[in-house]
């Protein structure tokens, strides 16, 4: 008789029946991440492990359990600077262009580095970072080493999730062999890889504000705000209010944003990137983007303790864009 593997015990906590099952608390989801990133589990394994989760949707405990297992099998480089602010980038956009990019080349340029992590994506139908950064003419780090010179030169770089571990890379583009997104697309969003005192993170569904926020607090992280962003993105869209979600030193708090524009704007039926040059440049105007700009560097602010109420940070968001140089940083 063969022997249980070492990981069914998980799998069976989770999968055990309407009343038998249960979520894992945070020290078991530490522990099945960890098995998962030595090799110890097998891919039919783990493709039921991310199914299940995804059926019942990730607590705050797991989560957590999770984005602490990876943080310690994959520590922030000691010998790299530290950003002043994360920013996962995972979802890709495609009912407007990812102007949030411009907010943090914004914040950058005004000396607040700011490591950016993501994908490439498998969705054409979406404009993903590296898309945009080409048409800007900004290069992508190579490297862990690499993305901390871009951040001492520039103040911004990004980084694919495959040179920050390859294993979540392969994890995360399964969706189009499961046909679902996993909890690999919400804990990648926290994993912050140079070990900032401050993230940005943007989430699509709105539940997951709360166990983002929920996960940010028990792992105690500095400064971590929650919002709902255009696409699932961290870009506050301006013509809706935003509900921001924050977790600092653990301290749970909630800040409520009016919107900066009187109307909704429609789609962007052609997503041309090099809109994003041409209205950095001042060369033309888009309604829409340069409110999302403004809007999405005041969250930032705000996230970052710079300034202590949403009208103070909108209003120096609006300052920066309007000083802006016409040269981008890393360009």
């Amino acid at each position: 008789m063969l022997e249980e593997h070492p990981f069914a015990p998980i799998i069976r906590t989770l999968g055990k029946g309407r009343h038998g099952s249960r979520a894992l608390s945070m020290e078991e989801a530490g522990q099945a991440m960890r098995m998962i990133l030595r090799g110890e589990a097998l891919p039919m394994q783990i493709g039921a492990f991310l199914m299940l989760l995804r059926v019942k949707e990730e607590t705050a405990e797991e989560l957590a359990g999770f984005v602490r297992a990876i943080q310690q099998h994959n520590p922030p480089p000691a010998n790299l600077p530290t950003p002043q602010l994360d920013w996962p980038a995972y979802a890709g956009k495609r009912r407007q262009l990812p102007w949030f990019l411009l907010a943090a080349l914004l914040l950058a340029q005004n000396k607040i580095s700011v490591c950016m992590h993501g994908t490439g994506g498998f969705d054409p139908s979406r404009v993903f970072v590296p898309q945009a950064l080409k048409a800007l003419g900004i290069g992508e780090a190579n490297s862990l080493a690499d993305a901390g010179q871009r951040i001492l030169q520039h103040n911004f770089t990004f980084l694919r999730l495959e040179l920050i571990n390859s294993q979540l890379e392969e994890m995360l583009q399964l969706r189009p062999v499961l046909g679902l997104r996993s909890p690999i697309n919400s804990l990648a969003r926290m994993i912050n890889p140079l070990g900032a005192d401050a993230s940005m993170i943007g989430i699509f569904h709105p539940g997951y504000r709360d166990t983002h926020q929920g996960a940010a607090g028990l792992l105690n992280l500095p400064r971590c705000a929650v919002i709902k962003g255009e696409g699932g993105e961290a870009e506050r869209n301006p013509d809706s209010a935003c509900l921001v979600k924050s977790s600092i030193n653990g301290n749970m708090q909630e800040t409520e944003w009016p919107a900066l524009l009187d109307s909704r704007q429609l789609k962007d039926t052609s997503m041309d990137s090099q809109r994003l040059l041409k209205v950095w440049r001042g060369e033309t105007g888009d309604i829409y983007g340069e409110a999302a700009v403004i809007a999405t560097t005041a969250v930032a602010l705000h996230a970052l303790g710079k300034v202590d109420s949403p009208s103070a940070a909108d209003k120096l968001a609006k300052q920066w864009w309007d000083k802006r140089s016409p040269e981008l940083p890393g360009a």
